[in-house]
């Protein structure tokens, strides 16, 4: 078997070696551009995770390069003149020469024939002729992969910030980063060391501070003198080096497909991953493992690559979208400057969401321990020893406190009756409540018969219902420690449809009623056209949500929250997907926001000055065209000029097609934590929040100040003293019921 490797990387040697160990037989040749020590770049990072792959890969490769690396466990980020320290990583280090070294000797020492200082053509390369495999090692500009564009399908975007990737003779101990901010901007440095004697060094920063400090403008030499001027206290002496180097914006590589006959991409040619969450090395390296493997494995070449590009890409995919929100994170860093070193540290080590609060705290306990003193001395509760864990501490809206974090999100039951709750909402809401959560949500509560969604909807336009929500308040109130908020909905072009478990977005064939929406856009198939509404409906509404606010100051409620999300009648005015107005409600954003906020101001001025408003929205239609990101920052700072004290950040379900760009765990904690730190507003995080730790990690870093989980609480009411009891945690923050008392943890 003829095997030809265009590129003689670490992705290109690595298999070659361990092709050629595992098949001595093949006729390997490997084409490399460079000369046998050339390199680009200074030292690579792997984990120890990565390093037990490379020990199984090739045990004779791993006792070289881990002969040769330096190790180390800690991460250190210098921020505001502090020194935070996290430990537990596991990290080594080495030279990529040395890498190349090692591969090459290793590569030559079985058989492998390499061709230095020859320029490859890509398939039309004298090696290729006659090959049974060509693999393209050949980089981020891989000439293979343009060759065959048509069937890899490529997509290559580049981000932001501008890099610089420079050495230092500094001896670094850790994984470093270091913050500076300059009259021009904020630069970021990931520093690591990688021998005895060196370290990498590379500068980061936004576009606009790049060309503010005129690093467009200036030859390498000049930016080196730059950077070494604005990080001399860091260097403290020491000099910044150049290989080759230059400022660059790093291109995100994906590939729809990696194969096309014999021919196969690996490395960068496939991918790329961002430096900032791990080295891409690595998983050129792990590409060529499984590449060896499945030739070993498949009776033919293509049968090989199929399973080796089905072995890898849910693998690389994932690591990818890590690595992206990492990048995204470090390009938007200026978002975060505002924040004390230990807030601004946990967010950047949970940017990625692979690391977690508690995962940190099984690394290095003592960091964890530390991070929970200075988050609970933030919040009131310095007297505590232990320090409660972060979702445990108190948060206070107005004059209103909730002893914890965890919120019982507003979940339709579709079980009630002319819109009175009745024994089911008394269980459901009660329970969730002795569970210890701190804030318990009631449904989407409407504040109209014709505001419903569907028949079973709950409602608050009568005495007899604000009766009827006494109860359940009452029952809160008497029985916990919780406080209980009213969410006020009016369903618009959404409404009048069939109980969900009876058809999904399905309208009611008998017992419809009128639909009322900005403009006559029906919802979806099979629901009716709504009424565009007149000055007059817009006023009756209004009204309507003032007088259904009373009535929740009737019944006991602490907090009163507007639906203005998944396109509900308010949303229905705020998106530009279902508002085509022509008048002062329709056209630019201030404008659709009027008539919402109309209503804001009505449900305001009904509900005591102590207590608090809280406003549900979608930050993003997830639709072109449809509201985004920036739109939703602009809305909180409206929604906070006209009292609101509380966003409640949801996204999507504007129009049946609109779908998350990723769906998973945290999915739309994003939108939080853009929204908190650009528009300086409370908020509140939703959206597959699964566990307490994932409550911990967004509560402490600042992603949001309140969790509001769903499902979760559907499977166990209890969640909160579940949580306390995992944690082993008895102090303040969550209240046991004495009938529960058995339960909690001892101590």
């Amino acid at each position: 078997m003829k095997i030809a490797v265009l590129g003689g990387g670490p992705a290109g040697l690595y298999f070659s070696v361990l092709v050629k160990k595992a098949r001595p037989d093949c006729e390997v040749v490997v084409v490399e551009r460079n000369r046998r020590r050339d390199t680009f770049g200074w030292g690579v990072v792997f984990s120890d995770g990565t390093l037990g792959n490379f020990r199984r890969a090739d045990p004779e490769t791993y006792a070289a390069i881990t002969g040769s690396f330096i190790h180390w466990d800690d991460i250190d980020t210098c921020f505001k003149g502090q020194v935070v320290r996290s430990g537990g990583h596991g990290f080594c280090g080495i030279a990529r020469v040395r890498l190349l070294e090692i591969l090459q000797d290793r590569a030559l020492g079985l058989g492998v024939a390499i061709e230095f200082e020859t320029e490859h053509e890509g398939l039309q390369s004298p090696a290729t002729r006659g090959a049974d495999l060509v693999v393209a090692a050949d980089g981020i500009n891989s000439k293979v992969r343009g060759q065959l564009a048509e069937v890899f399908a490529p997509t290559i975007a580049e981000g932001k910030a501008k890099y610089i990737w420079l050495g230092t003779t500094k001896k670094l101990t850790a994984f470093t980063f270091y913050v500076r901010e300059n009259h021009h901007g904020l630069f970021v440095v990931h520093a690591y060391p990688f021998d005895r004697e060196t370290s990498t060094f590379i500068v980061e920063t936004d576009a606009e501070t790049w060309r503010r400090a005129g690093l467009d403008a200036m030859s390498t030499e000049e930016s080196v003198a730059y950077c070494e001027r604005l990080f001399a206290e860091e260097l403290g002496g020491h000099r910044l080096m150049s290989n080759k180097s230059s400022w660059l914006s790093f291109r995100e590589v994906k590939c729809a497909r990696w194969w096309s006959g014999n021919v196969v991409l690996i490395g960068d040619a496939a991918h790329t991953a961002h430096f900032s969450i791990g080295s891409g090395t690595k998983l050129a390296m792990e590409d060529s493992i499984a590449l060896c493997e499945a030739l070993q494995r498949e009776s033919s070449v293509p049968a090989a690559l199929q399973a080796y590009h089905e072995a890898r890409w849910l693998e690389v995919a994932k690591l990818q979208r890590a690595a992206k929100v990492s990048q995204t994170w470090f390009e938007e860093v200026r978002r975060y400057k505002h924040l004390d070193p230990q807030q601004f540290v946990l967010s950047m080590m949970t940017r990625s969401k692979r690391v977690t609060y508690e995962n940190l705290r099984v690394r290095d306990r003592a960091y964890v321990g530390g991070l929970d003193r200075w988050f609970a001395g933030q919040n009131g509760c310095e007297a505590h020893e232990p320090a409660p864990p972060p979702m445990f501490t108190p948060l206070r809206l107005r004059e209103l406190t909730l002893q914890n974090r965890v919120v019982v999100s507003a979940m339709c039951q579709y079980s009630a009756a002319d819109g009175l709750p009745g024994e089911w909402h008394l269980v459901h809401l009660g329970g969730c409540a002795v569970g210890g959560a701190g804030l318990v949500m009631t449904e989407m509560t409407n504040v109209a018969p014709e505001g419903r969604i569907t028949p079973g909807c709950t409602g608050i336009w009568s005495p007899a219902h604000a009766a009827a929500w006494r109860r359940v308040v009452d029952f809160v109130h008497a029985h916990s420690t919780a406080k209980i908020g009213i969410q006020l909905g009016h369903a618009g072009r959404k409404g009048s449809a069939a109980h969900p478990w009876e058809g999904a977005d399905t309208g009611l064939q008998e017992g419809g009623w009128e639909l009322l929406g900005p403009s006559p856009v029906a919802y979806a198939p099979g629901f009716a056209v709504p009424k565009a509404m007149t000055p007059a409906d817009m006023a009756a509404v209004v009204e309507q949500f003032r007088g259904a606010a009373q009535l929740a100051e009737e019944a006991g409620f602490d907090l009163v929250e507007v639906h203005m999300a998944h396109g509900y009648l308010l949303a229905s005015f705020i998106s530009p997907l279902t508002n085509l107005r022509r008048d002062e409600y329709g056209g630019s954003l201030a404008n659709r926001m009027r008539f919402p906020l109309q209503v804001l101001d009505a449900v305001r001025a009904a509900v005591p000055a102590h207590k608090p408003v809280s406003v549900r929205i979608s930050a993003t239609d997830w639709i072109p065209d449809g509201l985004d990101e920036e739109d939703a920052v602009e809305i909180a700072r409206m929604l906070k000029a006209h009292g609101c004290d509380l966003v409640d950040v949801s996204a999507g379900q504007t129009t049946p097609e609109s779908r998350p760009e990723i769906y998973g765990r945290m999915f739309q904690t994003h939108l939080s934590d853009r929204i908190r730190h650009e528009a300086g507003v409370t908020t509140m995080a939703v959206g597959a929040i699964q566990d307490w730790d994932q409550v911990n990690t967004i509560i402490a870093s600042g992603r949001a100040d309140l969790c509001a989980l769903a499902r979760p609480h559907l499977l166990d009411p209890h969640f909160t003293l579940r949580a306390a009891a995992e944690q082993s945690y008895r102090g303040p923050g969550v209240t046991w019921p004495p009938q529960y008392l058995a339960a909690r943890p001892r101590g």
